[in-house]
């Protein structure tokens, strides 16, 4: 079973997060932010991840530290969760179109934490949410896991849906990168280690 129970206490933000990879894309999740919730339901949907958060943050200065910490944890519980990579297809691509928006994505799950954001958003909020948490929390993400990862909003005019394109876009490619390949012996590297 690949999943991971991770907790994270600080002054700002309280988290408590469960992940099975292998899932069917069920999810329970408050972070106090709507919106936020909805992407994370979108992101576990489309991964096919079981997805279990709960995390108080301080909301009356703003979303960031709550949705960076839930990057941080959840990009965590993702390293932890995939073991020793053994036998993953490692890398993993989508291009997905939201209606008027396109987000496409690639990712390797190398152990090394990069990320290209490309994302002109038209508006600063949506709801509220601000459009600038969600490079901010796929950022914090990337790191935990120890992932590069390229996403890239290639168009779109209404923000819900530019967000929405690049939550289950990436959520397509971390399937795929994540997803165990039967041709593949090992760990996925003349490294021998990722």
């Amino acid at each position: 079973m690949r999943t991971a129970k991770k907790e994270r206490n600080t002054k700002e933000t309280r988290i408590t997060l469960e992940l099975k990879l292998d899932g069917q894309g069920r999810a329970k999740l408050h972070t106090g932010l709507a919106f936020f919730d909805h992407m994370l339901e979108l992101f576990a949907k489309h991964g096919n991840f079981d997805l279990t958060i709960a995390a108080a943050g301080d909301l009356q200065v703003d979303g960031h530290h709550t949705v960076e910490d839930v990057g941080l944890v959840l990009g965590d519980a993702f390293r932890q969760a995939l073991q020793n990579k053994s036998g993953i297809n490692r890398y993993g691509f989508f291009v997905l179109p939201m209606d008027e928006a396109l987000a496409e994505c690639a990712v390797d799950i190398s152990g090394r934490p990069f990320l290209r954001f490309s994302a002109d958003f038209q508006k600063a909020r949506v709801g509220d949410f601000d459009a600038e948490l969600i490079e901010e929390f796929w950022r914090a993400f990337v790191t935990q896991a120890g992932i590069t990862a390229h996403i890239h909003l290639l168009s779109g005019a209404n923000l819900h849906h530019q967000a929405e394109a690049i939550f289950k876009c990436m959520a397509r490619a971390l399937r795929m990168a994540a997803a165990r390949d039967p041709l593949v012996k090992g760990i996925p590297s003349t490294k021998g280690v990722l």
